[in-house]
């Protein structure tokens, strides 16, 4: 039990910002959507860590300030920039779906990286994800719930946050894992801000309840909550706590059909059931040889 709250707890939060997005997409522009979210979580962030929390947090120095740069840039501004753009062109529960495939991205990109020759079954699983995604967002193509655009600019965001994840793994961090979120969503939130300034539509943004509760929603319970619990998780076992992702899908398009009416349709079942076998055949080995 000591697991399975936070686990469920962890992928229903994680699995509702594609929701949230959605309702702030709907009344602003995505990247004042995406600045404002920013800078709120990551003050809210430095500020409980360098002024409420007991423990004693030092600032960042010499090349942590590099590290936290290229991977601001990499998971926050272009990655979460992307994924809000993306939202404004497919629906949330694509959305979902598509960021449930990211392990699957991250594991061969690493072994790309490390020059590791990948197993079949690595190979066949990203192959399942990727054809779920798109057997999942056919029928929405269909009917302007999903562009091929918006799909093509969620791959872009989830490639960058596959190289960030694998960029912060190589970091050897001295600084507790609130210090090193607070600073790479502020610093990414200030590197996106000239992009917001220049090409954002600032008369079509509503900063009105809706907005504002979008915004609260993405800040507390995704980018402080769910981030926390998903900590908590890998720290108990990180095998274990990446079987919570395969609920992520789920609970997106089931949040997605009963608030924004999305339309769930037999290929809608038939690719996440390929996105989820994706997920499990890639990281089999790993889950046998923890539970045994």
């Amino acid at each position: 039990m000591h697991r399975l709250l936070p686990g469920l707890m962890f992928a229903a939060l994680w699995a509702s910002a594609s929701v949230a997005t959605k309702f702030g997409v709907a009344v602003a522009d995505p990247l004042i959507l995406a600045n404002v979210r920013f800078f709120i979580a990551g003050v809210t962030m430095l500020l409980f860590a360098y002024a409420i929390s007991r423990r004693k947090h030092r600032i960042p120095h010499g090349k942590e300030w590099r590290h936290l740069f290229i991977f601001s840039l990499l998971n926050t501004t272009v990655y979460l920039g992307a994924y809000v753009i993306a939202l404004k062109y497919v629906s949330a529960g694509i959305g979902s779906l598509a960021v449930a495939i990211s392990p699957l991205l991250i594991m061969v990109m690493s072994a790309l990286w490390l020059k590791r020759k990948l197993r079949w079954f690595e190979v066949a699983g990203l192959i399942l994800g990727l054809t779920g995604v798109v057997i999942a967002s056919y029928p929405l193509l269909q009917n302007s719930h999903a562009t091929v655009q918006g799909l093509l600019i969620l791959l872009a965001g989830l490639l960058s946050v596959s190289v960030a994840t694998i960029y912060y793994a190589g970091i050897q961090w001295k600084m507790e894992n609130i210090v090193i979120n607070g600073w790479q969503v502020l610093i990414g939130g200030i590197l996106l801000l000239p992009f917001t300034l220049l090409t954002a539509d600032f008369n079509t943004t509503n900063f009105n309840y809706q907005f504002w509760g979008a915004v609260f929603w993405l800040v507390v319970p995704v980018s402080i909550a769910a981030l926390q619990l998903w900590f908590f998780l890998v720290k108990q076992d990180a095998v274990r706590a990446s079987l919570w992702l395969f609920l992520c899908p789920v609970f997106g398009f089931v949040y997605a059909a009963t608030l924004l009416d999305e339309p769930i349709t037999g290929l809608t079942y038939l690719g996440t059931s390929l996105v989820i076998s994706g997920l499990y055949l890639a990281q089999r080995e790993k889950i046998k040889s923890n539970i045994h």
